[in-house]
């Protein structure tokens, strides 16, 4: 680990941004909880501890361990251990589904049978309720498809002569884990960030470092979790279609049956998927997503409460100003002009929109 920290503290910037999709972290000091979506990604924690909540779900990780999340999540998180002489240190990497798909590819042609190692179930059972015997064909498609799943203003209904597939009685993975970093992953994070000494060498070496990341965490103890990310037709990207709807039409009315047909599921199955990966209802998913956007446009634009709550979703401005304290712990316009005042003095973490770190760093 004492690599990995030397390595961060010698090129983590103010951006927490490096080439080829690095990203680095490093906060001085703990924090008090923020709340901001988490994208997809990998975070290996070098030094110092954080803590993210995901609906009545805690996960704490620190040196030593990394989180994986599978799906864009409404999360509140904060560091716990972080100073000036030690502080949170932290490595990160997007996850691409069509990246993870290829792998997926490559090892179902190889015919390894690494999908057997703990946490991933046997070889032909990513734990997608697919198969990887399906693997190839369900990989290919993802890797056609990439992001596929976005919609128009309302989510389609499937064709008639196709009604959806009836789901396996094994629930979806959650969305978010934490595991305990073994000695092969955080060797190639190692070798990775350390590039970042070699400019020259990062076009060529950086891809197939990132590669066999990806398949330290394939065969590794979330593996499970990680193959559905990359599988087209496992239970994670099915219910990950939903969530993108969500995200994206959040000031909308929400129907659960149009969604759960989204995700080619019943409403009954869906409602059970859908909260094992992110610890909430639908309804709650939607709630959260309203919220912090609304916190958003309330610090960096100036339109009034009522305003930005009937922008966001809301029918009743003392609606939103109770379910936005409830979340926040003050009013909407209290809070606003506080993180406006951070963000002008430098105090705390601005919440900006285009922050380049993943809250899981």
């Amino acid at each position: 680990m004492r690599t990995l920290r030397d390595l961060i503290l010698r090129h983590v910037d103010g951006a927490g941004l490096a080439p080829y999709g690095i990203m680095l972290s490093r906060v001085d000091h703990p924090s008090a909880p923020t709340s901001s979506i988490a994208d997809p990604v990998l975070a290996v924690v070098a030094q110092g501890a954080k803590r993210l909540t995901l609906g009545d779900r805690i996960h704490d990780y620190g040196a030593g361990q990394y989180l994986v999340v599978s799906v864009d999540l409404p999360v509140t998180g904060h560091y716990t251990r972080a100073s000036p002489e030690e502080p949170f240190l932290a490595f990160g990497l997007t996850l691409r589904p069509p990246d993870i798909a290829s792998l997926l590819l490559a090892e179902a042609g190889a015919g390894t049978g690494a999908g057997a190692a703990p946490g991933t179930g046997a070889a032909a059972g990513p734990g997608a309720g697919t198969g990887t015997g399906a693997g190839e064909r369900a990989g290919a498609k993802a890797a056609r498809t990439g992001a596929a799943g976005r919609t128009g203003t309302r989510p389609p209904r499937p064709p008639s002569s196709r009604p959806p597939r009836p789901p396996s009685s094994r629930t979806a993975p959650p969305g978010l884990a934490v595991s305990d970093a073994s000695p092969d992953l955080l060797d190639a994070v190692v070798r990775l960030v350390r590039l970042l000494d070699r400019p020259a060498d990062l076009p060529i070496l950086a891809p197939m470092i990132e590669r066999e990341i990806l398949w330290r965490l394939v065969t590794g103890e979330q593996g499970a979790l990680v193959r559905q990310i990359g599988l087209a037709d496992s239970r994670l990207r099915h219910i990950s279609r939903a969530v993108r709807w969500i995200r994206e039409h959040h000031a909308q009315t929400l129907r659960v049956e149009d969604l759960a047909r989204l995700a080619g599921m019943s409403a009954s199955p869906f409602h059970r998927h859908f909260r094992a990966v992110t610890a909430m209802t639908p309804i709650q998913f939607q709630k959260r997503i309203r919220l912090q956007e609304a916190r958003l446009r309330l610090m960096s634009s100036t339109d009034d409460v009522a305003g930005v709550g009937f922008a966001v979703g809301y029918d009743s401005a003392s609606q939103f100003s109770r379910e936005y304290r409830r979340q926040f712990g003050s009013p909407p316009g209290q809070d606003a002009a506080r993180l406006r005042g951070q963000a002008a003095t430098g105090t705390g973490r601005s919440e900006r929109r285009d922050d380049v770190r993943s809250p899981s760093l």
